[in-house]
């Protein structure tokens, strides 16, 4: 009865992950939960999964690599790496990507595309290259890479971290980084060699499209004596209930408004900038008591008109991304009340395919949108330090704070020295890095708590519950045994080529941590059975895992390059999947290569 219990609940998981009703993490601690409710798994191995040695090893390195990041390391490089790729396109690809693979070896994937976008974006301005040229090989680069190590992706740790629960040995931290840089070396081959040809050429940088197609509903608008909605409060003002303005400041005598909501009362002669749709605008131009002028000004000209007394105060528009982990993710700009929590208004977003500049406020928001912002500086900056946003309107880096850069830089070669010469566990080594980060005040407590990407934690913590349930009912020995019989009197490298080619399909189906979970327990059992070594097995699952090409919603960072890249989902068909089915190919002769089968 259990075993059907917990087929029926993974098949529930595999839906909501399908259809999306709810975030990742919210879908897998859903499934946790059905778990326990059900009887499957005690409330003490429901929640094991919170204490996993993966999960409390994530965690660590979250603030091993934020300490390298707020030193200004990384901007460091980027500063560098801007004038390398500005000389021509082949030298921004060869030298995007290659940044990207050696540093995702290191340092959570996700963090390192997310400040490797605005670097490309910059490039391409100025070097008059379409970012969609760019972003997919600096997301792909970037997957190779973090299969490099150990600590390279969550994946990596996920699947030695269960194994070696299960009885396998663990992995060391470079155990499998040959089978992983011959595999780099064949998908940089391809992207170096087919990018050019395959990848599009739409949407040059200076026209992405999201400001051009914002500044045609940006207006300002004067009220006289006589129109209906003087000394009205803006939430009823005939201006919002009838023309669906969106208002962004009033122009009033000798000072400016930006702080507006629904109580805000309109006066005689106030200008008002607005967003409006163009059919809406018509409209206005024709009422009595109001006067439309500025409907022509550009926002850059918009900009450039202000007054120098407004210098210290005026908003500005800023291009921005809403990174994996983002607390905005999930949610609509209504729902959060958006405009009075951060001070901001949002004037269009870029929402997978289309560019929504109506009722924006609506629209629920995925990691990978950009949104053009209405806002101070400072309110950009507050939003970017909590990780909700990062800009892409212009690159600047910081300065290198060498105080912090070289014990940061210290602790991280420690960490990773200490595991790769077996002087401890990774575990260990992670757990003491990230203390030592703290106690040299390297990152205060409240920044390594902000550090650590809960929604990725919460998420493993939930996905290794089906593992946990596949293995107690025994769920893990029947589907093993099931591929046995299939495919038993078979070379191991059929096996191992079948596994990898199922595991990375289910990756556009299930997040590829749900995969890792999934299929850790049942190749454990399916080696058992064979009777050969597990790691090769493994190492395949590992992989596959993470090199997931073929979709913008197969992997996290595939998603962040999405909107920026004015990529479409054949763009990713086309250029991912022979790369895909390459790989798997490689791989199916490569690992064995490096992990025999024999015992």
């Amino acid at each position: 009865m259990e075993l059907y219990l917990t087929v029926a609940i993974i098949i529930i998981g595999i839906i909501l992950f399908v259809r999306d009703y709810f975030s990742i993490d919210t879908t897998s601690i859903i499934i946790m939960a059905l778990f326990i409710i059900s009887g499957v798994l005690s409330p003490e191995e429901g929640f094991s999964g919170f204490n996993h040695p993966a999960t409390i090893t994530l965690g660590c390195m979250f603030v091993v690599s934020a300490a390298v990041f707020k030193s200004g390391i990384i901007d460091g490089l980027s500063a560098r790496l801007i004038k390398i790729a500005r000389i021509n396109y082949f030298f921004a690809l060869v030298s995007l990507c290659l940044t990207s693979a050696v540093l995702s070896a290191f340092i959570n994937d996700s963090a390192v595309v997310a400040i490797l976008i605005p670097v490309a974006l910059l490039v391409c301005r100025e070097a008059e290259i379409s970012p969609a040229r760019l972003l997919i090989p600096i997301s792909f680069s970037a997957l190779f890479g973090g299969t490099c190590t150990l600590i390279g992706t969550s994946t990596n740790i996920l699947v030695s971290s269960y194994a070696e629960k299960l009885g396998s040995e663990p992995f060391g931290m470079f155990e499998f980084s040959m089978a992983a840089l011959c595999l780099l070396t064949i998908g940089l081959a391809y992207i170096f060699l087919l990018g050019p040809i395959l990848l599009p050429k739409r949407g040059l940088p200076e026209n992405t499209g999201l400001i051009k197609q914002t500044e045609k509903y940006m207006a300002e608008i004067e009220l006289h004596h006589d129109h209906v909605d003087v000394d009205l409060p803006v939430s009823e003002s005939r201006l919002v209930k009838d023309y669906k303005i969106q208002i962004l400041r009033i122009k009033r005598k000798h000072y400016r408004v930006y702080e507006i909501n629904g109580e805000t009362v309109l006066r005689e002669n106030d200008r008002i900038r607005i967003l409006v749709d163009p059919v809406n605008l018509a409209k206005l131009k024709s009422k009595k008591g109001i006067s439309v002028r500025g409907d022509k000004e550009s926002i850059k000209e918009m900009e450039a008109n202000q007054d120098a007394s407004e210098v210290s105060e005026e908003k500005k528009i800023f291009e921005v991304m809403i990174p994996y982990g983002s607390e905005l993710a999930g949610h609509s700009i209504r729902d959060m009340n958006f405009r009075s929590t951060y001070y901001a208004s949002v004037l269009a977003i870029r929402h997978r395919k289309e560019t929504i500049t109506e009722d924006v406020s609506r629209v629920v928001l995925r990691e990978g949108d950009m949104m053009l912002l209405f806002a101070s500086e400072k309110a950009i900056s507050v939003l970017a330090s909590e990780k909700m946003i990062v800009t892409l309107s212009e690159y600047q880096g910081r300065n290198v704070n060498y105080k912090k850069a070289i014990p940061a830089l210290l602790i991280v070669i420690g960490v990773v020295a200490a595991a790769a010469f077996n002087i401890t566990s990774i575990l260990i080594s992670a757990m003491v890095g990230s203390l030592l980060i703290v106690t040299l005040t390297i990152l205060k407590p409240q920044e390594a708590y902000e550090a650590i990407e809960w929604k990725v934690i919460f998420m493993i913590a939930g996905v290794l519950s089906m593992g946990k349930a596949l293995e107690k009912t025994g769920g893990s020995d029947i589907v093993s045994q099931y591929v046995f019989e299939t495919l038993g009197d078979m070379d191991p490298r059929w096996t191992l080529s079948m596994i990898f080619l199922f595991t990375f399909l289910s990756t556009n189906v299930l997040s590829s941590k749900a995969a890792a979970a999934l299929m850790t327990p049942i190749v454990v059992s399916l080696a058992g059975a064979m009777q050969v070594s597990e790691k090769p097995f493994l190492i395949g699952v590992m992989f596959a895992c993470s090199l997931t090409f073929m979709t913008p919603v197969s992997y996290p960072v595939n998603t962040m390059v999405y909107a920026p890249g004015n990529y479409r989902f054949r763009d990713f068909l086309k250029f991912g999947t022979p790369l895909n089915f390459i790989i798997w190919i490689a791989a199916s002769f490569i690992i064995p290569m490096f992990f025999p089968f024999e015992l």
